[in-house]
């Protein structure tokens, strides 16, 4: 894309997003990401209906009369973005291509973040980390965001998630949410899975064309892997080869559940032609039920 091209792309992006930042997307944003702690923040006196365990016994015994400390949610969250940047990200047969899927919940989601005063940041890896946006607060920081997903060139290269889970367990210190996007084929490798799902909080969205899960009856065709650039025949007028494409799909949407099951973060899969915000807000009323 030329520079004009990707502006014009980020503010189509940013204009579909911020549609779909509505009050009830916020509110579920809000009551499912809770802060991470509790702060004092004041000593008053007891009233009617308060909890005796928060009494302050010192100043109760000074004053002759009950005073509590009274706390506050630390509200601040860090929302980091990882995205699995190999070249499946630039397939996509109906409506448009994973990325742009990717680039429009990852607006949504980040928008969402600003609106409630946290920081945003990104991760785009592969094989090895390729680009990382530090977190922070603003409008300009998700369009930057929104932009670095467009832009990117996608990696012929495998995808190692440790690579990125270990980036992240070392760099990101307080506990955060992290949403992170690919096609997962190979989640069961990874060996941080249980580590960084105890550390933060872990959301993981497997991105899919409906041609992925189901070939229709045409013929012969001859695919490409984007990752390998490896070419094949395949005969779709066989009902087999059609069985065995699906039957492929649901054997690793099996496995990531059962891994998510396992190591207790979110798991869902979005069709990069649907509208992705009932799927996000089961992740929401999911944690939120969890928490």
């Amino acid at each position: 894309m030329t520079a004009s091209e990707i502006i014009r792309k980020v503010k189509q992006i940013e204009y579909k997003s911020r549609k779909k930042t509505n009050a009830l997307f916020l509110g579920e944003y809000h009551s499912s990401f809770k802060g991470m702690g509790m702060t004092f923040s004041e000593i008053r006196p007891y009233q009617f209906g308060d909890d005796v365990r928060k009494i302050d016994w010192n100043k109760t015994a000074r004053f002759n009369e009950p005073y509590i400390k009274t706390f506050e949610e630390e509200r601040e969250l860090t929302l980091m973005i990882l995205i699995d940047v190999s070249k499946s990200l630039d397939f996509g047969t109906r409506k448009q291509l994973k990325r742009e899927t990717i680039a429009e919940i990852s607006a949504t989601l980040g928008f969402s973040a600003i609106t409630n005063n946290d920081k945003v940041g990104l991760i785009l890896f592969s094989d090895k980390i390729h680009k990382v946006v530090p977190p922070k607060k603003g409008k300009a920081t998700i369009l930057r965001i929104v932009r670095e997903i467009i832009d990117f060139k996608p990696i012929a290269s495998p995808t190692y998630f440790d690579t990125c889970f270990d980036y992240a367990m070392k760099t990101i210190k307080r506990k955060s949410i992290l949403f992170t996007f690919s096609d997962f084929d190979d989640l069961k490798q990874s060996n941080s899975l249980k580590a960084i799902s105890k550390k933060h909080d872990l959301n993981l969205i497997r991105i899919y064309d409906e041609k992925e899960k189901r070939i229709p009856n045409i013929g012969w065709i001859n695919f490409k892997d984007l990752e390998t650039n490896q070419t094949f025949w395949i005969n779709t007028s066989s009902s087999k080869s059609r069985q065995k494409i699906q039957e492929s799909y649901l054997e690793k949407e099996k496995t990531n559940k059962s891994l998510s099951q396992k190591n207790n973060f979110n798991y869902r899969s979005i069709r990069c032609d649907e509208d992705y915000i009932k799927p996000l807000l089961s992740i929401f009323k999911n944690h939120h039920r969890n928490s």
